[in-house]
């Protein structure tokens, strides 16, 4: 009888799970997340023949890079490190140990910088650039900011220095720094922010839903069913776990996640990661402090596309590298396609926003501006090279720029509309 009890016990948990309409069911590369390297496009983006591209304003994220910080890798490897002095460790600890010893080897004095895969990143979106718009750089002038955090600066670079070799008659002036944070490190400069993080509103929801989604067997199967671990550690351990293996493949390490966690577990602790960067970087039901940050930076592309129409400015490209934090609450104040959604059921968020697509390393918006036969310019927004509508419930991917400066303004919060 009592077989029979814990059957049907069994079946109702996993047929619960199965029919859960919440759940995601992402592939292993996919919940690697805002971490996951850059998907270079495949094929090349048809423009008509009646439009001419004149200018481009670009706003990108640092490439792949070494782990932001030490933090998650010796947090897992003391754990792993206690497991093996305690003789619970299991043969996956063992190989997890192993890799976040060399994590750490490698990544000495090399913490957060830019590594060969992010390199490789920025200079082939240049590349495409160039490509794409040859006469944009063919004796032209670019400006490139970047903020001074060391891997912005290196994207920055990178990219450039790609820009001129594919052709040395562009002329290019870079600039990086803290007097760049206004427009790519507003979420240094924004006290409306700071009390939102410091007031952790955010913090509720998601700890809500990470205690959802915690399974104990995900970090039992690296330190042992003996390790000693409370309710409280066993989803810490989770968390590191995953943004641990989740970063692997950003420093060229060809690691199978499914080595360590199953399907489910990966699309659990993504959704967990996803939903925190969604509380932090965007506008919600609960804030629209997250987004509006970019206030500065959406005035600062509009402005510089205004001065190139009037001839004010004759720089043909103004390229702008910064992070995560300033791609993304710049996408959702934009309301872009997928990049804004808004609910009062966080389970649910998931299914409607999913950072792997749109801030992977090196991700970036692009926005086109181009001129036709009669003078008058249109725009088109590419997001990670790709078209996307700017309008909501507006299937236009070329917007004449009148219409498209007045719904960018429209976005912004009153008391900033200029």
């Amino acid at each position: 009888m009592r077989r029979i009890s814990l059957f049907i016990s069994i079946f109702i948990a996993v047929s619960a799970f199965a029919s859960d309409p919440t759940a995601t069911s992402y592939t292993f590369d996919e919940c690697c997340g805002s971490l996951r390297p850059y998907q270079a496009p495949t094929t090349a983006i048809a423009t008509p023949d009646s439009l001419m591209p004149v200018m481009i304003n670009h706003v990108g994220r640092y490439g792949s890079r070494y782990p932001a910080s030490s933090n998650h890798t010796y947090a897992l490897r003391s754990a792993l490190l206690k497991a093996d002095s305690l003789g619970t460790i299991t043969d996956k600890g063992k190989r997890l140990l192993e890799l976040t010893s060399y994590v750490a080897d490698i990544s000495q004095s090399y913490w957060g910088a830019l590594d060969s895969l992010g390199m490789a990143e920025q200079r082939g979106i240049a590349s495409r650039m160039f490509l794409n718009y040859p006469e944009l750089f063919d004796g032209q002038k670019v400006m490139a900011y970047s903020s001074y955090s060391p891997r912005c600066v290196a994207s920055m670079y990178e990219f450039t220095h790609q820009l001129g070799r594919l052709n040395n008659k562009v002329e290019i002036t870079t600039i990086a720094g803290r007097q760049n944070s206004r427009v790519l490190r507003p979420f240094d400069e924004n006290a409306d922010y700071s009390d939102y993080l410091r007031g952790k509103v955010w913090e509720i929801p998601y700890s809500d839903y990470l205690a959802t989604q915690i399974n104990a067997e995900q970090v039992r199967r690296i330190v042992g069913e003996a390790y000693p671990l409370t309710q409280s550690e066993i989803a810490d351990l989770a968390v590191v776990e995953y943004y641990f293996l989740a970063g692997l493949k950003a420093m060229n390490i060809d690691v199978d996640l499914s080595e360590f966690l199953t399907k489910e577990e990966a699309n659990a602790m993504w959704s967990c990661y996803n939903l925190r960067q969604y509380l932090q970087r965007c506008a919600t039901t609960l804030s629209s402090v997250p987004a509006e940050i970019t206030t500065p930076l959406i005035l600062d592309i509009i402005r510089t596309t205004d001065d190139f129409i009037s001839g004010k400015s004759d720089n043909t490209a103004i390229l702008r590298f910064g992070h995560t934090e300033t791609l993304l609450p710049l996408l959702s104040q934009l309301r872009m396609k997928g990049c804004y959604y808004l609910t009062n059921y966080f389970d649910t968020v998931g299914q409607h926003f999913r950072d792997f697509e749109i801030v992977p390393m090196a991700a970036n918006l692009q926005m086109i501006l181009f001129a036709d036969a009669m003078g008058n310019y249109h725009v088109r927004f590419d997001l990670n090279e790709k078209p996307i509508q700017l309008i909501p419930n507006d299937d236009r991917i070329y917007i004449p720029w009148s219409e498209a400066r007045e719904y960018m303004i429209h976005c912004l919060p009153l008391i900033d509309q200029p």
